[in-house]
C-alpha cells in the first residue's frame, strides 16, 4: 500500500454555522462524534501534525465548525481538500441551549452539501453506540452521505477484547459485518494508513464532479 501524505495542512476558519462559508469548491472530509471520542487526536494523526486540531480538557466546549485545508498526496498526484471538524455531542456540563444548537448546526452543514467526499462517524471502541451516535448516523443516511464508521481508541482495550467490542458496535449500528468498521488508534497509528488510502480514493473520485 502506497503511503498517503497530507502536505501543507493549515487552519482556515472557525464558523458558528455553515451559512455562506466562503470556501472554494474543494472535496471535503468531515469528522463528527461524541465529545472525548478522540476526534482531535485522529485528525492530527491523519495529517501527521501534532496540535493542528486543538484538544480541550472541557468536553463540548468548542461548539463551532472548524475548517482546515491540505493536500492529499500519493506519488505525483496532489489533491487539495478541506477537512471539517464538526462539533462534538453528548456533553453534560454545558447549557441546554448549547446542546439544542447541535442538531441544527449539523443539519445546516449536511443539507445539500455536494462537496462531501467522506463523513467520518467516530465511535469509541470501549462503548456501545449511544442514542446520539445513532442519531448522527441516521442524519447522515437521511442526506445520503458517504459515511465511514470509524472506531477509535483501539489501543485502550486488550486485543483479546477487541473482536467482541467491534461485534457489539456493528450490531448496534445495524452493520452486518464488523470488518466494515474502520478501526484506528491515533496513538499506535493502527489503521490510520488504511483509512488515509480510502480517503484519498474518495477525494480523487469527488474532485472531478466539482469542476464539471
Amino acid at each position: 500500500m502506497q503511503k498517503i501524505l497530507v502536505k501543507n495542512p493549515e487552519f482556515l476558519k472557525s464558523l458558528p454555522s455553515w451559512k455562506s462559508p466562503g470556501l472554494p469548491p474543494l472535496p471535503e472530509i468531515c469528522a463528527a462524534g461524541r465529545s472525548n471520542v478522540g476526534k482531535s487526536s485522529l485528525l492530527n494523526a491523519l495529517v501527521q501534525r501534532t496540535g493542528l486540531a486543538k484538544t480541550s480538557s472541557t468536553p463540548g466546549r468548542t461548539q463551532s465548525i472548524v475548517v482546515f485545508k491540505g493536500e492529499l498526496c500519493r506519488e505525483e498526484v496532489s489533491l487539495p481538500f478541506h477537512l471539517i471538524d464538526l462539533p462534538g455531542y453528548g456533553y453534560a456540563k454545558v447549557s441546554k441551549s448549547i446542546r439544542e444548537e447541535w442538531r441544527p448546526m449539523m443539519e445546516g452543514y449536511f443539507r445539500g452539501n455536494r462537496k462531501l467526499a467522506a463523513c467520518l462517524a467516530l465511535l469509541d471502541i470501549r462503548r456501545k453506540p449511544s442514542d446520539e451516535d445513532l442519531e448522527l448516523m441516521e442524519m447522515m443516511a437521511e442526506h445520503d452521505l458517504p459515511v465511514l464508521p470509524v472506531v477509535t481508541k483501539a489501543d485502550k482495550i486488550p486485543k483479546t477484547q477487541r473482536l467482541k467490542s467491534l461485534r457489539d458496535i456493528a450490531s448496534a449500528l445495524g452493520v452486518e459485518d464488523h470488518r466494515d468498521l474502520w478501526v484506528v488508534s491515533a496513538v499506535e497509528r493502527t489503521g490510520v494508513d488504511e483509512l488515509m488510502s480510502e480517503l484519498f480514493d474518495l477525494v480523487q473520485a469527488k474532485a472531478p464532479t466539482l469542476t464539471a
